[in-house]
């Protein structure tokens, strides 16, 4: 999908051919058979309507059921439609549809289709960003498995393809040349006899040291089954691409990893020229286990991090763990730091979902953070204090040495119920993380918006002299809302008059304001503030990414108006 003019251009495509509706058979205890036809189209258009309860959506091959997901099905009206793309079992014999736990006198029945146009009933949707990733239909949680190859970006995601709220977890992928305009691409992984797919990363194996091809693409992944017993059995598992991460393999002896424990997920790895083998950072529960591999298949548990340290407001996740540059002027040029990202969902600064960091050493077996004090009593240093940045993650083979990260963005207290439609959330800009010295000399986590933006006009910058408010409004008055306090030294956001706020009382919680420090160094103050708004969002970046701040806004028409006031 393409941004800005183009991404209009693309969601305002008429219906391109006609649909037919497929046979349908109803049997007792609310089960309909479904029968598309192999030259009718290869999707078929379930209508969903979102408040109603689950149905199971099955897909059956010569008597064996080779898929079931949860769905929507509209009873009484229709709020959007998504597809069932049937391509894989098309032409199989015995290939069937099977609609369970939906009565027979349902709306969605009659308005069944089946077609080959990828746009049909794609609605034209207010909050749509124009330069922000967002899928074309369906839910978006987690950024997942991403790397840079051959001049192209890879951007996996957590996916709903059957409804815009959580479930079925799927891999989405889209890719991009530029961290801007981004394809969507085939599904890359599905769900399976182990469960869904839940995060992972990607890496590229240079080496072959895992036996799939050198330099073949490697994703490591959670997969969760849920239980009769409440909760899911998670476990780590192995895919790997010899196309370039365009499709998928499943290693054949998965899974690779596995614990008697509840929370067992999201594995982030990188190879450590130091050791010379595979590290993984796991999150378990409120804690990160360490692990190393010289082949990914077999893992070695090295040690364990976070007892007592930073906030444990929720469950921890989403690891990363990286080398990360510092930059200032008094300090060694080419000094460099390890950084240890955990994700935190609820326990955020403002509420919620957040990202925390813990700055130290790591020598390939343990990792100690460098002053156990700023860590302790609950005390967390915070990536960004607005309420919609989360699962925040690295692009890893990046080329020249850079790291580049993404997050979600939204928040687990209301992502399910944001005013979008057939689709749900988009991704954060990219951006380059940098380690900086604050004014008490100690290192700060930065992120920097990603060098491709620069120049593309994508952004507004406000200089700084003193204590101030930036408001942002448009033309029916509504208005976001930057304060910066130069004698508390703090930047706060207030979106309380930015627009639609009611869907969810969690979206105003604290009246709607997210206050962050201001730790700048040598200027010990607030300079600039650099703005990228997009249609549902903004991202504020003080001093270019000292400090951040990051929210999802719903005006009835996008912020054009920029002024400081005293």
């Amino acid at each position: 999908m393409k941004t800005k003019s183009l991404l209009v251009a693309l969601f305002a495509l008429p219906t391109l051919c006609s649909a037919a509706v497929p046979p349908i058979t109803h049997q007792a205890c609310e089960q309909t058979i479904v029968r598309p036809a192999s030259n009718d189209g290869r999707y078929l258009w379930l209508p969903i309507q979102e408040n109603a309860p689950e149905g199971r959506v099955c897909v059956v091959v010569g008597n064996t059921e080779i898929m079931r997901q949860n769905v929507r099905m509209a009873r009484e009206n229709v709020d959007y439609y998504l597809a069932l793309d049937m391509k894989p079992w098309l032409n199989e014999k015995g290939f069937n549809v099977v609609v369970q736990d939906v009565p027979e006198g349902c709306i969605c029945f009659k308005k069944m289709e089946q077609n080959n146009d990828e746009n049909f009933q794609l609605i034209d949707e207010p909050f749509r960003p124009s330069f922000h990733h967002t899928p074309k239909r369906g839910w978006m949680n987690d950024p997942n498995g991403m790397f840079y190859k051959d001049g192209v970006w890879h951007l996996y995601y957590q996916y709903n393809p059957y409804g815009s709220m959580w479930g079925n977890m799927h891999w989405a992928h889209s890719t991009s040349t530029d961290l801007i305009n981004w394809t969507a691409q085939p599904t890359a992984l599905v769900p399976d006899t182990w469960g869904a797919m839940f995060s992972g990363s990607c890496i590229v194996d240079h080496n072959n040291t895992t036996g799939f091809g050198k330099d073949a693409v490697v994703a490591m992944y959670t997969a969760a089954r849920p239980t009769p017993h409440g909760g899911d059995i998670q476990a780590q598992c192995l895919a790997y691409s010899t196309d370039g991460g365009m499709t998928f393999t499943k290693y054949e002896g998965n899974p690779v990893l596995t614990a008697p424990i509840k929370d067992f997920r999201d594995p982030n790895m990188f190879w450590n020229d130091e050791i010379g083998a595979w590290n993984l950072i796991l999150a378990c529960g409120q804690e990160m286990r360490i692990y190393s591999s010289p082949d990914m298949k077999t893992w070695k548990e090295e040690s364990r991090f976070g007892e007592g340290l930073g906030g444990h407001g929720g469950v921890w996740e989403c690891p990363d763990l990286m080398r990360v540059r510092v930059k200032n002027d008094r300090l060694k040029i080419n000094e460099m730091k390890w950084v240890l990202i955990c994700n935190i969902n609820p326990g955020g600064a403002n509420g919620g979902s957040a990202t925390q960091y813990f700055v130290g050493d790591f020598d390939g077996h343990k990792f100690t953070v460098d002053d156990e004090a700023r860590y302790t009593n609950g005390n967390s240093l915070w990536q960004d204090y607005g309420k919609d940045h989360y699962a925040t993650v690295s692009f890893s083979n990046a080329p020249g040495g850079r790291q580049p990260m993404i997050a979600w963005m939204s928040n687990w207290e209301y992502a399910n119920e944001v005013p979008t439609k057939q689709f749900r959330s988009a991704n954060s800009l990219v951006r380059d993380p940098f380690l900086y010295e604050g004014a008490d000399k100690k290192l700060y986590l930065g992120s920097a918006p990603a060098q491709e933006y620069d120049g593309k006009g994508l952004d507004k910058t406000v200089k700084i002299k003193g204590s101030c408010k930036i408001v942002l409004s448009n033309d029916e008055g509504e208005e976001y809302i930057l304060t910066y306090d130069q004698k508390a030294m703090t930047l706060t956001a207030d979106r309380s008059k930015s627009g639609q706020t009611g869907f969810n009382a969690n979206f105003l919680k604290a009246g709607g304001e997210n206050e962050a420090p201001v730790v700048a160094p040598v200027r010990k103050k607030l300079t600039s503030l650099r703005l990228f708004i997009d249609k549902s969002s903004v991202e504020a970046f003080g001093n270019n990414g000292e400090v951040c701040i990051t929210n999802l806004v719903f005006p009835k028409s996008q912020f054009n108006k920029v002024k400081i006031e005293k």
